[in-house]
Formats: C-alpha cells, sequence, structure tokens
C-alpha cells in the first residue's frame, strides 16, 4: 500500500504527464528541426538550446561513495548520517532560488527537479507552471532527503552539470556544499570525486571552554580561536585549522611569561624564548618532557619543509597537509593545550 507522500509524487506526476508530454513531444521536434539562419553560428544555436533546456551533451559528475547507501544509508551517530533535516533540505532548496536569478527560473527549476527526480526514482515531466514547478522540487527534495548521500549527490550532480553547461553561470561550489552539510551537522563531506563519512574522523579531543587562570579577555580569545579551528576542520580547510590552533598554542604559551618559579620568573618575549626558559626552570618534570614535544611539533609545522603554515611551504620539498594530517595535529596541539592549561593553573595555585 503506497504511503500518503507516496500518493502525494504519484499525483503530481499523473497531473502534469498528459499536459507536458504533449507540449514536449509538440513543440522540441520544431525546435531541432530548425534550420541555421544566415550567419547564426552553431555555438549561438547551442546557447539557444540550452535555453530551453535542451542541451548537445550531458556531463554526469557522479560521486564515488558506497554502494550500499544507496539503499541504506548509514546509522546516526555523532553526526546526522541517514537523512537530511528539513532545515538543511530548505537551506538547499534557497539555493536554488538563488541559482535561478541567473536565468529563466522554471527552466532551473526544472533542471533540479530531473535530478531529485531521479534520486528517487520517478520520471520528470515538466510542471505545467513555475509556481507547479517550485511545489513539486520542493516534495521531491524532501522525499530524497531520506537517504542523505543520494540527496548530496543529486544536488551536486545537478550543480556541476549546470556549471559544464554555461561556465558564465555562478552554482554552489563543494565549499558552499560542504559548509550547509557542516552547519547542519549532517555527516559527510564532498572532496572530490569522492563523498567521505565524517563519523570515522577521529573525535575531537576536549579542551577546557574557561582556563580559570586566564582573564576575562584572554578567554574570549582562546574560545573564539577553538571554536575557528574546529570550523575550519569541519569544512575540509586542513592548512588554516592548523595554522589557527597553532596559533592559538602559541598565545597560551604567553601567559607563562613572568611565571614566578622555585628558579626565577620566566622570561622571555617569543613562543621559543619562554618555552626555552620554561624548560630550564622545570628540568626533568613532565612539563619539560611536553614543551619539548610541544617545540618538535612547532618547529615542523612552522618550516617551508615541513607543514608551511607560518613561513610559507616548499614548493619542493614541503608537506602539503592533508585532512587526515590536519586533524592529527590539530587533536595533539589540543591535547598540549589542555596540559598546559592545567599546568599553568596548578603552578599559579602553588605559588611558584
Amino acid at each position: 500500500m503506497l504511503s500518503p507522500h507516496s500518493k502525494t509524487v504519484a499525483g503530481i506526476v499523473a497531473r502534469d504527464y498528459v499536459h507536458s508530454a504533449r507540449m514536449h513531444v509538440a513543440a522540441l521536434p520544431r525546435v531541432l528541426r530548425r534550420p541555421l539562419a544566415s550567419g547564426t553560428s552553431l555555438a549561438s544555436s547551442r546557447r539557444s538550446m540550452r535555453t530551453l533546456g535542451v542541451s548537445d551533451k550531458r556531463p554526469r559528475v557522479v560521486l564515488r561513495f558506497n554502494g550500499a547507501w544507496r539503499f541504506t544509508p548509514p546509522e546516526d551517530g555523532h553526526f546526522q548520517n541517514s537523512a537530511i533535516p528539513a532545515s538543511a533540505v530548505d537551506a538547499f532548496i534557497g539555493m536554488v532560488s538563488k541559482v535561478a536569478t541567473q536565468g529563466r527560473r522554471q527552466d532551473v527549476l526544472e533542471h533540479f527537479k530531473g535530478h531529485f527526480c531521479a534520486a528517487i526514482g520517478t520520471t520528470h515531466v515538466r510542471s505545467s507552471s513555475e509556481s507547479w514547478a517550485e511545489t513539486d522540487l520542493t516534495s521531491y527534495m524532501r522525499s530524497a532527503a531520506d537517504n542523505a548521500p543520494v540527496f548530496i549527490e543529486a544536488f551536486f550532480d545537478a550543480c556541476e552539470e549546470l556549471r559544464d553547461r554555461d561556465p558564465d553561470w555562478f552554482v554552489p561550489d563543494t565549499n558552499m556544499i560542504n559548509a550547509i552539510l557542516a552547519k547542519h551537522e549532517i555527516g559527510y563531506e564532498i572532496r572530490p570525486p569522492e563523498l567521505l563519512l565524517r563519523e570515522r574522523e577521529a573525535p575531537i579531543i576536549p579542551v577546557p571552554e574557561r582556563p580559570s587562570t586566564l582573564a576575562e579577555k584572554a578567554i574570549e580569545i582562546f574560545q573564539a580561536s577553538l571554536n575557528r579551528s574546529e570550523q575550519l576542520l569541519r569544512e575540509g580547510r586542513s592548512r588554516e585549522a592548523v595554522q589557527e590552533i597553532l596559533w592559538l598554542l602559541e598565545t597560551v604559551t604567553t601567559a607563562f611569561r613572568g611565571m614566578e618559579t622555585e628558579s626565577g620568573s620566566v622570561q622571555g618575549k617569543y613562543f621559543n624564548q619562554i618555552v626555552r626558559d620554561l624548560r630550564a626552570k622545570r628540568a626533568g618534570t613532565t612539563l619539560d618532557r611536553v614543551l619539548e614535544w610541544v617545540t618538535a611539533i612547532h618547529g615542523f609545522l612552522s618550516s617551508p619543509s615541513g607543514g608551511g603554515v607560518r613561513h610559507g611551504l616548499d614548493l619542493n620539498n614541503g608537506v602539503e597537509l592533508g585532512p587526515n594530517e590536519a586533524r592529527l595535529f590539530c587533536n595533539l596541539i589540543r591535547s598540549y593545550l589542555s596540559f598546559l592549561l592545567a599546568e599553568h593553573e596548578r603552578l599559579s595555585q602553588r605559588g611558584e
């Protein structure tokens, strides 16, 4: 027995089928058979055909992902993996509406509608009016949202095909799609040609949100930088994410400057100077060893032949940071931040 939603979709198709199919059969051959007028180029003829929704080439860009997801999407975990939430569907519909301002609105709506019809396994029939096209597209997108990977594939492919048809148009790119997925906590990331499940990523190591020994203004800076690094990671901007967390590590280190120890106050203006003096005053302790590791990772990431996040990347010998490396370095630095903050609080309370 068909569900109420399936009956609604079936009713939409049945309502428009006779009228729309007759219109296409009657009108399309005249367009295709019309001879080129004198002085009309093949290119301009193709542009006219595209305006009518007809293309002489239909490249199909298909994202690669586990084929089993087409039948059963991954279960929800830390992220929403099985379905696209209604708020995200609305955001994608909003994107389509903005794309449609660049041409004939119904033609653009029909283009996206065709991809989402394919996603849910139904025939695409042109709607009888622009308003019905919008209504029908919304219905098909909400139906396709029951399978998140297939929904993402349909939207991505529709954008890529539209971009290929008319390079002068601006259509949502990978970064814009990933930004919506990240904002709505949807567990996928597009890294063309792959659609990757974020659930497999290593968990973010927690860091105290309000370190008790930092001044209020410093806490605001600390939290903003920490959140910024997380957001950049979710958006796939690996180098920037590591750059942000490395800056935070340097910033937190300055909290030790002037701190009194049994061997005197910690001196130094810059990261390396402060770390060097703090190690000398806490030699043989866990803090000494941790600062040794901190110095090593800081040096590697700063070096042009290493991570290249501070002094530029050596194009011959540098190491380009991928998503896995970026998450590793961010988590390592976050663990060091947690220890340094705890150590700073301990030393402050002891009055050393």
